[in-house]
Order: C-alpha cells, then sequence, then structure tokens
C-alpha cells in the first residue's frame, strides 16, 4: 500500500486507508486525454509558422490543457506560518507548478514533497513557483512540515503546502476522488497567463518525476519563446528542436 497514515495527526485515518488500499494500482494520464468531450483544434497563421492551439470543449468542462486554471484562495503552510495563497496572484508574473497528493504523514508523498523541495532552485531560476495541495487541514501541514525527515516528515520546505479542506480545489481541478474525499497525484503547468499547458495524473501508488516536470517545463518555455518551433520527443535545452511544416521538419529528421 503505497499511501497511509503512520500517526492521528493526519485527517480520517481510517476512511483514508481503506480508500488508498481499495485505489487501483497502475494510471498515468495526460489530462486531455481523459476528457470524453472532444477537443477544437484551432489553427491560426502567422507570419512565420502554423501554430495549433487545442483548447477544450464547453465551459462546464473540467480544466483541460489549453483552459485558464480555476482560481482559488486558500490557507497554507509557509516557512513555518499560516499564509493565504491565491493562485491569480501569479498571472503576469510566474509560471505555476501545481501539484495534488493524497495524505500528510503517508509514504509516496513525501518523496515527492521533499523532492520538488530540493530543485526549488532550479525552478525558481526558470521564474517558476511550486505549490502543493492536499485535502489536510493547516495543522497536519504544520505538524508534517516540524517533523524530521528521518521519522517520515518533511521537515522545512522551499514552497506552501495547501490546505484543502472543503475539497474544492481538487474538484475544480478534477483529480478528487468523490467517494474517498482525497486527492488523485495530480500535477498542472500553469503559464504566465494562467492557463493550463500541461497536466498529468497519477494514480495513488504512483510517484512523480521532477526531471520530466522541469523538462517539461523547459520545453514550455522554449516554445513560447520560439512560436514559429515545437519541441519533438524528449527535448531538452540545447536539443534541436523542429519547424512545424513539411519543408522544416524535413530538415529536422535529416539532421537527427
Amino acid at each position: 500500500m503505497a499511501c497511509s497514515f503512520a500517526a492521528a495527526v493526519s485527517s480520517a485515518p481510517t476512511h483514508a486507508a481503506r480508500a488508498l488500499a481499495a485505489a487501483p494500482q497502475s494510471v498515468s494520464v495526460a489530462r486531455a486525454a481523459v476528457a470524453a468531450r472532444p477537443l477544437r483544434l484551432a489553427a491560426s497563421r502567422s507570419a512565420r509558422a502554423t501554430r495549433l492551439v487545442a483548447r477544450a470543449g464547453g465551459v462546464d468542462d473540467l480544466p483541460l490543457v489549453g483552459n485558464k486554471a480555476p482560481d482559488f484562495e486558500a490557507e497554507a503552510v509557509f516557512d513555518q506560518e499560516f499564509i493565504n495563497v491565491k493562485l491569480s496572484d501569479y498571472i503576469g508574473k510566474k509560471y505555476v507548478i501545481l501539484f495534488f497528493y493524497p495524505l500528510d504523514f503517508t509514504f509516496v508523498c513525501p518523496t515527492e514533497i521533499t523532492a520538488f523541495s530540493d530543485r526549488y532552485e532550479e525552478f525558481e531560476k526558470l521564474n517558476t513557483e511550486i505549490l502543493g495541495v492536499s485535502i489536510d487541514s493547516v495543522f497536519s501541514h504544520l505538524a508534517w512540515v516540524q517533523t524530521d525527515r528521518k521519522s517520515g516528515g518533511l521537515g522545512d520546505l522551499k514552497y506552501p503546502l495547501i490546505s484543502d479542506v472543503t475539497k474544492s480545489i481538487s474538484k475544480s481541478f478534477g483529480v478528487l476522488i468523490p467517494d474517498q474525499g482525497i486527492a488523485l497525484r495530480g500535477l498542472f503547468i500553469i503559464d504566465k497567463e494562467g492557463v493550463i499547458q500541461h497536466s498529468t495524473i497519477n494514480n495513488l501508488a504512483i510517484g512523480r518525476s521532477v526531471d520530466e516536470t522541469m523538462r517539461t517545463l523547459q520545453a514550455l518555455q522554449y516554445v513560447q519563446e520560439n512560436p514559429d518551433e515545437v519541441c519533438p520527443a524528449g527535448w531538452k535545452p540545447g536539443d534541436k528542436s523542429m519547424k512545424p511544416d513539411p519543408k522544416g521538419s524535413k530538415e529536422y529528421f535529416a539532421a537527427i
């Protein structure tokens, strides 16, 4: 079992343990692929290249890639203090890595949370803020932060942990498991305009990769700075990009 409570500090331990044990064990999907509703592909031609922009269908759809991220304001723990975090405050200023995890005082969750904290400076250099979210209270977050890593705690973190006790944030981002009351491991990359540009969801037992999140963020920033280019599979800074047209793509394939 990937996530289970270690102490009574976390909320509703018996219910949570049953929820985590009952969940399927291997699902990792892109949010854009999850939706059963079709996407509308809108093509717009610039002076240099054709750009394809995927946008989700209706106003009542779950937040998909290409849509504005649902705004929220919530209490969080940062630097062992209680603070308020409002997502829209970052619009026009920073990219945001917003990730959800099931519960405090569990097994897989601290490995992800501390891994992002340990790499925080790298994201900071890319003008990106990291925000973690779970349905636990700020008091549970604080107790976990005040617990040493060697004892299963987090220690001090370099970014806020948001409390979603009402479950409204998890629900608005489509990661809440309704009958279990906890969130799947959803991760969203939101650009400076407040638009979701990337999302993944892992099931409860599967931790996420900080390296892949970093690579995807770098690719996103590259194509936004170079709108006439696209990034092929596995692209990393310094790799060759591709022009999204017949001639340009042939040049790429001939060079690799």
